[in-house]
């Protein structure tokens, strides 16, 4: 059976892909999607999600707008990095889906209290914000989900600081949340997602399906890359919010360790830093993980498999 998936996501070019990614595996069954502060305004990732939700033919999803802001903190976002529409690049089609009426917190604590305990995965891919308010809104999800599998972190690497994530450092306090409530956990953090390059090759192979969305998916890679090259030095970028996606479809694809993880939320230099303590055998208690070692190859595969499955929906 595919496993069920809220897709929280704050759009974003690699969100954009996990979103296609979501929707086009046979072994996801997408059943939501909610936005958040992140990578630009709510306002403009929330109209991004719904433009990509045309472009790949995604109905009969509900979509959800969450926070406009952190919980205590002032907003920050990656223009830098995504532009200013948070998608620059293609030309954003106009969404013709309309909003569930729910704020994404309602949305996700009202989708697991309806459902069996152990059958909803939660995958967040940018900041935790609304994934931390649902947990505080109705601690009964907590012990319902099956797993949350986040985009976010890192162990040994840093990007918006020498030690910090972007994702984490914009809502460390929500991160600290989620990353200590006591539901299974999996970090998909930096150590892993700086293998999911997409080199020229790649982008050959998602060209080569020849589909209106995997036009669209090269010409984020176009931008993408250049964006990153010119802020981060990358030759071509990596595209971290898929890889959980993709762990979920096969969680062989990367190497998990498991460790006690924790956020820093006070440090002078290291605000936002995911600490893994990795000095030893986790303790049986422990319910949270990290990856490492990203198989790329089959990695891509599946993200063309899944153009290949969206086709070209109709406009």
């Amino acid at each position: 059976m595919p496993t069920k998936i809220i897709l929280d996501c704050d759009p974003g070019h690699d969100d954009a892909v996990a979103m296609l990614l979501a929707w086009g595996s046979p072994a996801i069954e997408l059943v939501g999607v909610t936005t958040v502060v992140g990578n630009q305004t709510i306002d403009k990732v929330t109209r991004n999600a719904l433009s990509v939700a045309r472009v790949a033919g995604i109905v009969g999803v509900p979509f959800a707008r969450g926070s406009a802001r952190p919980l205590v903190r002032e907003i920050e976002t990656a223009g830098e990095i995504h532009g200013e529409s948070g998608l620059d690049g293609p030309v954003l089609p106009e969404p013709t889906i309309a909003l569930d009426p729910r704020p994404a917190a309602q949305f996700i604590v009202d989708t697991i209290m309806a459902t069996e305990p152990g059958e909803i995965t939660l995958v967040p891919t940018g900041g935790l914000t609304n994934i931390a308010l649902a947990a505080r809104l109705e601690p009964r999800i907590i012990p319902r989900v099956r797993e949350v599998v986040l985009m976010g972190g890192g162990v040994h690497e840093g990007n918006w600081s020498a030690v910090a994530e972007f994702n984490i450092v914009i809502d460390p306090e929500a991160a600290a949340i989620v990353f200590g409530a006591g539901w299974p956990l999996t970090m998909i953090g930096l150590d892993v997602t700086h293998q999911a390059i997409a080199t020229p090759s790649v982008k050959a192979a998602i060209a080569a399906v020849g589909t209106k969305p995997a036009a669209f998916v090269g010409e984020l890679m176009e931008f993408f890359e250049k964006a990153y090259h010119d802020a981060q030095g990358f030759p071509h970028p990596p595209v971290h919010d898929p890889v959980a996606v993709a762990y979920v479809i096969d969680p062989t694809l990367v190497r998990t360790v498991r460790a006690p993880l924790a956020v820093e939320t006070r440090g002078e230099h290291t605000l936002g830093m995911t600490v893994a303590d990795l000095r030893g055998p986790a303790p049986d208690s422990c319910v949270t993980q990290v990856a490492f070692d990203l198989d790329a190859a089959r990695f891509w595969a599946l993200v063309v498999h899944a153009l290949e499955r969206i086709g070209d929906p109709a406009q």
